[in-house]
């Protein structure tokens, strides 16, 4: 069923017909005025709603649609050209956009040399937690051992400290044992 027009003043009236009609008995619009705004609508809405203009952009959907199915019919065989190396193959580049490929090129480096630690940063996120534990674990372990460590160099500084003592001490117990020994005097054990 056909919408009746609302411009045609020989159909049924309508608010919008009611309303148009009311503006030009005010004077405020003209009927030319109407057939000008009519018209520039029909321009600006011409790529919408023309059947020509509708024809052309339901071709290109089609044609683009039809490339989209032989992109994935050729699926496989793409990704592995992707993965094959392009060596040996040369791109033409425009002089003037040489020294941004060098730079792009540094980026890319970087980029590559980079992904291992990247991807394993990533690959970690979900252990993070676990991770966190463990390091907590391991740091408490090392302040025992750091206290542990702290008493062992007290001990070994008064070892040290008793070692010289006894070792300033050995000249003189000599000298006493080779004093007792030359007039034949023997100290009880």
């Amino acid at each position: 069923m056909a919408a009746a027009n609302p411009w045609d003043p020989a159909s049924e009236p309508n608010a919008a017909g009611l309303l148009l009609g009311h503006f030009v008995a005010s004077g405020l619009v003209t009927q030319k005025n109407l057939e000008i705004e009519l018209l520039r609508l029909e321009k600006d809405a011409a790529d919408v709603v023309h059947p020509s203009f509708l024809a052309q952009k339901c071709h290109t959907l089609q044609s683009m649609n039809n490339h989209l199915e032989a992109v994935l019919k050729e699926k496989r065989s793409l990704r592995q050209r992707l993965l094959k190396p392009m060596c040996q193959e040369n791109l033409p580049i425009e002089a003037v956009y040489h020294r941004y490929m060098v730079h792009l090129l540094e980026l890319a480096v970087t980029f590559i040399e980079r992904l291992e630690d990247h991807l394993e940063i990533i690959r970690n996120i979900p252990h993070l937690d676990e991770n966190l534990k463990k390091m907590s674990t391991a740091l408490a372990e090392m302040d025992i051992l750091v206290a542990e460590t702290a008493e062992l160099a007290e001990n070994i500084l008064k070892w040290r400290e008793q070692q010289k003592e006894i070792s300033s001490c050995i000249p003189r117990i000599l000298a006493e044992e080779n004093f007792l020994h030359k007039y034949d005097v023997t100290v009880p054990p």
